[in-house]
């Protein structure tokens, strides 16, 4: 191979390494909730931190993410949002967002085109140009995908979570424990089952250790996880202290509904699955059937009946 081909192999390699340690490092563990772990007196994490991972990838792409990332107005966009919906509470998980997704966008097309022109037979004119563009989107809207999926993830797991936690919380409270000491001890059973909705319950309790007002507190919470059941809870909550209710009926309540509405979702992502297998089943599975079933018969018509019926 000619001296370029080996430049574009090599920078092919660059941009799938740190792609990779980008990846690895956005889905380590968060250094928020070993940080809340270690004022708790529990375990720390050991090993390599994320943050250490996130920070080497925020500066090998620090001169290239400026490209892609907004100069003003980060803190108060949807994006940044979007990270605190993903459990994402890193200072330095933006710029290594952006400068992955400017290094995908710049470096998938060269690779193709590395690739390509490796191959042998590469396309000309339109055929590379649309090839060049569609990796390019690839690598521009990749990261917001994955973005969205663990957001998207993070919030079913809270959602389905939530009854449960607020069953706790009622039994805690209808046994005489207040609203932050049922908030934690919720926190400390649910930590193995949803370890997202628990570490919210505790910068909850943080939070109003520092001084914080509870409703203000309990927005912060429902603002933290962008799920609305969340939101009404929090909406209960203030109504019940405002009106003088007992909390823990309203909790039993709330709850019930909580179930009832996460049963419906159930059965309804249960009647969907008759539609979903209908285009494998189509596509997929009856071609299988159909050469399985008639591949025989069609030989041995090939075999007897056709020269049979050609020498009559």
């Amino acid at each position: 191979m000619s001296a370029m081909q080996w430049m574009m192999l090599g920078l092919v390699f660059i941009v799938v390494v740190t792609a990779v340690l980008g990846v690895g490092a956005l889905l380590r563990p968060d250094p928020a909730r070993q940080r809340l772990r270690a004022l708790e007196g529990g375990p720390a994490a050991k090993g390599p931190s994320g943050e250490r991972f996130l920070q080497v990838v925020a500066d090998l792409t620090r001169p290239i993410g400026k490209l892609s990332m907004p100069e003003e107005g980060f803190e108060k966009s949807s994006i940044r949002l979007r990270f605190v919906h993903a459990g994402i509470r890193s200072p330095i998980a933006a710029s290594a967002f952006f400068g992955l997704k400017t290094l995908l966008t710049l470096g998938l097309p060269l690779a193709g085109f590395a690739a390509l022109s490796t191959g042998g037979d590469m396309p000309r004119g339109a055929a590379l140009l649309l090839v060049l563009l569609v990796l390019a989107c690839v690598g521009y809207y990749g990261p917001n995908l994955v973005l969205g999926h663990l957001v998207t993830a993070r919030q079913r797991e809270i959602f389905e979570a939530f009854p449960d936690a607020l069953d706790l919380m009622t039994v805690c409270m209808e046994a005489g424990l207040g609203t932050e000491a049922a908030m934690m001890r919720v926190a400390d059973d649910l930590q193995l089952k949803s370890p997202a909705l628990a570490d919210e319950l505790r910068l909850v309790n943080l939070e109003l250790r520092a001084g914080a007002d509870r409703e203000r507190a309990l927005r912060n919470l429902a603002i933290r996880t962008g799920v609305e059941e969340v939101d009404g809870f929090v909406t209960m909550i203030s109504q019940a202290e405002r009106f003088g209710t007992s909390i823990a009926a309203s909790l039993r309540i709330h709850a019930e509904m909580l179930r009832t509405r996460r049963r419906q979702r159930a059965e309804e992502a249960a009647a969907k699955i008759a539609l979903k297998l209908l285009f494998p089943l189509i596509f997929c599975i009856f071609p299988s059937l159909m050469v399985v079933l008639m591949g025989p018969a069609m030989i041995q018509i090939y075999r007897v009946l056709l020269p049979t019926m050609a020498g009559g």
